[in-house]
Formats: structure tokens, C-alpha cells, sequence
């Protein structure tokens, strides 16, 4: 159902290296670039992340309650993305780990404080 997800940067040079290295661990690239705007993710895959500077020219903000989930294939993968997100700048927002029975995932906040969670399910 989604096909893609717009985050706000005010630091677009910042961000594109956090979500390249981001990206190199779940095995995609950027696939669009313009003026201003990058997005990652692969045509004709799941659901991809798009980055830019808000178009009416304000600040970028987060929004409260807002969160980008990304699929992961292993819980090794999960541990290995939060990792780069932390070397990367990111802010913990709770480490690699088993949350209920089937959940494993870990959050983090990227540069710009917008949060995302690395997960597998099973």
C-alpha cells in the first residue's frame, strides 16, 4: 500500500550519507535524484525513502508520533543497521532486541531527529 516515504531535512549533504550508508545495508541505492531531493529504494520493490528541504522553504521538522519502519532479513541485519546508524550520528532510541515473541527491532533517530526502527518479524 505505501510506496514511499518523505522525510524533512534542513541538512540534505548530511542526510544523503546517513541514508546511503542506511540503504548499503539493506541492499539498495539511490534510485532518484533532483534538485534539493534524493530518494532511496529499489523500482518496482518495496516501499522507498524520499529526503528533501520542505518545498514552502521552512525548517524541516519532526513529526511527533512519526516513524519509518525497515524491514530487515535477519536479526544480524538489524544489529548491523543500528550500528551504522550510530556511527553515523544517529540518536538511540532504544537498542537491538527482542520486543514480545516475534519482534526484534531497534530505534533510532537520524540526524535530523526524524525516528526509524530496524526490524524483523519471526
Amino acid at each position: 500500500m505505501i510506496g514511499y516515504v518523505t522525510l524533512g531535512t534542513n541538512d540534505l549533504d548530511r542526510a544523503a550519507k546517513f541514508y546511503d550508508a542506511i540503504a548499503k545495508e539493506l541492499g539498495t541505492g539511490r534510485m532518484m535524484e533532483w534538485p534539493g531531493a534524493i530518494a532511496w529504494g529499489t523500482p518496482g520493490g518495496g516501499a522507498g525513502i524520499g529526503l528533501t528541504k520542505p518545498f514552502n522553504g521552512e525548517a524541516a521538522s519532526v513529526g511527533n508520533g512519526v516513524m519509518v519502519a525497515l524491514e530487515c532479513k535477519s536479526r544480524e541485519q538489524v544489529d548491523k543497521i543500528y550500528s551504522v546508524a550510530m556511527s553515523m550520528g544517529a540518536q538511540d532510541e532504544g537498542p537491538p532486541g527482542p520486543r514480545g515473541d516475534a519482534f526484534y527491532a531497534a530505534y533510532f533517530r537520524d540526524p535530523d531527529g526524524n525516528k526509524l526502527n530496524a526490524f524483523i518479524m519471526g
